[in-house]
């Protein structure tokens, strides 16, 4: 059902630059990152701001027994529901089908060091471990590891209930999530949803966890395209973002307005051997259409991976096109960031402009504008290459 457009009607974005539209549009004009250099030294984070919970999570019970990343999570999608005019309308949020894209969750730090310590001098190392993980885990703990409980608490908290389904895969993961969403309502299998991701940074297993894989950027903090030179990294970022994205007949009959309209969705994931990530980017953008400098611009998910980071940066300077790497100021999201920067790409389309270079000298040109299309890239810091189309409405 090719003429079924998709509306983003609803945003509702958390990180460390703020909540909401307005607190992230100001901070991208001002350009500088909200960092935290000390607490997880010598690793810097962005770290989430502070929130009323209470403003989208009212019940205390449920805001204690959520981890951040939940909490994060389920604030973001009260304020896309808030944006988009459903929220609290059990009619609309009846059928609204929820996409979540969601890590595992997080570990209680005191029990992991506990085993750590005694499997350096256990006997029998197997048995040890067993007989820990059974002794020393509350069973509400293990229920905490379930991702699928972020997509459960935003039911219960925002009364969302229609289907539900739960991505898990790092940036691969926000992608997924948004292009099955425009496929169902492309295809006629729904009229409303709600898309999104949320990531906590501030959690010492997390840095272990990227740090071990080599992944984190060392030597201090650096924008985006500048990590190459520095051997590449991620700075990580707590980040939450959801979007309500609704068909066009379905959302002018409830007299709702449209940020921006996404087109489509393309991704794929490559062995990343020397070249493939730039002829993967290439290839996605070239499937989006023909975009014009004058009127399109690219809003880049490089992470500062080194190697992907460079081929992106390559792919993209052949095109003439603006581009701003938006984790020189949010960080690195994970599974949140193909989300958040569909919802920036929503913002700068409706509001016709483009927000000024995060990097200037790079490939980050100014843009006059005015803005018709923007093309949203996704280079997973180690897997999944993506590019999304958004375009104004009228």
């Amino acid at each position: 059902m090719p003429d079924r457009e998709a509306w983003i009607t609803g945003i509702g974005l958390v990180s460390s630059l703020g909540e909401g539209l307005d607190a992230h549009r100001a901070a991208l004009a001002g350009g500088e990152p909200k960092l935290d250099t000390t607490r997880f030294a010598p690793y810097p984070v962005h770290p989430m701001a502070p929130l009323d919970l209470d403003k989208q999570i009212p019940k205390r019970g449920d805001q204690r027994q959520m981890e951040p990343w939940q909490r994060y999570g389920t604030y973001a999608a009260g304020l896309a529901l808030e944006s988009a005019g459903v929220k609290g309308n059990g009619e609309v949020l009846s059928r609204t089908h929820m996409i979540v894209a969601a890590g595992g969750g997080e570990r209680d730090n005191a029990v992991d060091i506990k085993i750590l310590d005694g499997l350096r001098t256990a006997d029998n190392r197997g048995k040890f471990l067993n007989e820990r993980l059974s002794g020393d885990l509350r069973p509400t703990l293990f229920l905490a590891q379930l991702s699928n409980l972020l997509a459960g608490n935003i039911s219960i908290v925002h009364g969302v209930v229609g289907s539900s389904r739960t991505f898990m895969g790092e940036e691969s993961s926000g992608v997924d999530a948004v292009r099955i969403a425009l496929s169902r309502l492309q295809g006629g299998t729904g009229d409303i949803f709600l898309v999104g991701g949320a990531f906590n940074a501030e959690r010492e297993d997390m840095l272990l966890l990227f740090e071990l894989g080599g992944a984190l950027l060392h030597g201090g903090y650096a924008p985006v395209w500048a990590r190459t030179a520095q051997g590449g990294g991620l700075v990580l970022g707590s980040l939450a973002a959801f979007l309500v994205i609704e068909e066009k007949s379905h959302a002018e009959a409830r007299g709702a307005k449209p940020f921006a309209k996404l087109t489509s969705v393309e991704s794929g994931r490559s062995r990343r051997k020397p070249g493939e990530v730039e002829a993967a980017v290439s290839a996605h953008l070239d499937t989006l259409g023909p975009l014009d400098p004058a009127t399109s611009a690219v809003i880049s998910g490089a992470v500062g991976a080194d190697s992907a980071t460079s081929e992106e940066r390559a792919a993209l300077a052949k095109r003439g096109l603006a581009v701003r790497a938006t984790a020189s100021l949010l960080g690195a999201g994970i599974e949140a960031q193909f989300p958040a920067n569909i919802a920036l790409a929503a913002m700068a389309l409706s509001n016709g402009t483009l927000f000024p270079p995060l990097e200037p000298g790079t490939v980050e040109a100014p843009f006059a504008g005015p803005l018709k299309r923007v093309a949203v890239t996704s280079v997973g810091h180690w897997r999944g290459e993506a590019a999304a189309l958004v375009e104004a409405v009228g």
